[in-house]
């Protein structure tokens, strides 16, 4: 049955009040496309796969979802052809914000929830409304704010995730840390596989590292911050975020998806918690992976992640070790730096085995406001991690005078020692 109510034109209702949710949907050649919108509809808001009595016509008017778009790609006129298996659809679904609120949970379960396990469906976009967001308070630093700490006003920042990953005491980690900030490091995180163990405790390891930034910064002359990685059991995470800052950190670390997103929001959004927070990309995956479902990956690591707080974020780029499509990775970027009405922008870091070669594509895809970041490219450098870090400077510093690195290396060892080995 067609129903006017779940139904609106384009450009024929208040978007303001809705949140757009647009889908990529492949199903059988013989799906009424336009009843199955009715039912992702249905599914999303009021109803249920049948008929109920307590649905009314008043109550799918004022609280039903909508369809206000399902284009067929490419688009068949007057046939199908004869040997065709599925057609594929471009849907946007109009949701009342009133039914969801400012909280990202119920957004989720709203819009990707029980429709996730309806058939070949991803979550391309969601479209959020000036009037939605104006109770997100987003990034509390932003790029500019991290800016401002680090008295950086331009160039591309350089961030680094210490190697090896775990394995180490705090006294030995924060040599580590320190040959990796005298070399010219402005940010180091943890790696994500490290919280707190038995045998590298927290706050022991903050000590450590901030005595040794603090030495790194009166020798090179710069600050350097910290993320520390304070991922564990909801319940502690507030506590460990208060005691990671009354111990020294001046940023901090989420794993902020298997953590939960909006736990990373609670915490961008405490006053308490003063310092940037960095957020991690593992089992992001998990999410965008699947052409036919789950949601794309400019919104887990964009758009969400900027949403919930995050004022930096470390995510994927094409480099032999992750895979992702060089497109997506610009998109990500643009997702977290383009201008998003009260919503700061998010610092894009991309990473995974990113070497010197890897510096000039990356500064030119998106600019400088981004983080090199490097892990095995500063501690597994041929001259050692100090040396790691200022051949990465330097090629920041190549691409920031307009000189190749061939031509740049030929007066940097470190950056030549580093071209040599990484080709």
């Amino acid at each position: 049955m067609f129903y006017k109510s779940l139904h609106f034109l384009p450009d024929g209702f208040d978007r303001q009040d809705y949140i757009i949710a647009t889908f990529f949907v492949e199903e059988k050649p013989d799906t009424d496309i336009i009843k199955f919108s009715e039912i992702l509809a249905v599914d999303m808001s009021t109803g249920t796969w049948t008929a109920v009595k307590g649905e009314t016509e008043q109550m799918r008017q004022k609280y039903a979802a909508k369809v206000i778009s399902a284009h067929e790609v490419p688009n068949y006129e007057f046939e199908l052809p004869e040997s065709i298996q599925y057609r594929r659809y471009v849907i946007s679904i109009a949701v009342p914000f009133v039914n969801i609120g400012a909280q990202i949970p119920m957004l989720l379960t709203t819009i990707i929830g029980n429709v996730s396990v309806m058939g070949k469906i991803k979550l391309l976009d969601i479209e959020f409304p000036q009037k939605c967001l104006k109770d997100f308070c987003g990034p509390r630093f932003g790029i500019e704010g991290i800016r401002k700490i680090l008295k950086v006003p331009k160039r591309p920042l350089l961030n680094n995730m210490i190697k090896p990953c775990t394995g180490f005491v705090p006294e030995v980690g924060a040599d580590f840390f320190y040959e990796a900030a005298v070399g010219g490091v402005d940010i180091i995180k943890d790696d994500e596989l490290l919280s707190e163990t038995a045998y590298n405790n927290r706050i022991e390891r903050i000590k450590h590292y901030m005595k040794m930034a603090d030495k790194a910064d009166s020798t090179k002359g710069e600050k350097t911050l910290y993320a520390v990685n304070i991922t564990d059991r909801a319940d502690r995470l507030l506590d460990n975020a208060k005691r990671a800052i009354n111990a020294g950190a001046n940023a901090i670390m989420v794993n902020y998806l298997t953590q939960g997103i909006s736990a990373m929001r609670c915490l961008a959004e405490n006053d308490d918690i003063n310092v940037p927070i960095l957020a991690h990309l593992d089992f992001s995956g998990v999410m965008y992976s699947n052409p036919y479902g789950g949601l794309s990956s400019h919104l887990v690591l964009g758009k969400l992640a900027r949403l919930a707080g995050a004022d930096m974020i470390v995510y994927p780029v094409e480099s032999g070790k992750y895979r992702l499509l060089d497109e997506r990775y610009r998109q990500i970027a643009y997702d977290l730096l383009l201008p998003w009405h009260n919503i700061k922008n998010t610092l894009p870091i991309p990473a995974g085995g990113l070497s010197a070669k890897l510096v000039p594509k990356i500064i030119e895809d998106i600019g400088y406001d981004c983080a090199i970041s490097a892990g095995g490219a500063i501690h597994g450098h041929p001259m050692g991690a100090i040396a790691g870090a200022k051949a990465l400077r330097q090629a920041i510093d190549a691409v920031m005078t307009g000189a190749s690195l061939e031509d740049y290396a030929s007066s940097h060892e470190e950056l030549k020692a580093a071209l040599e080995k990484w080709q």
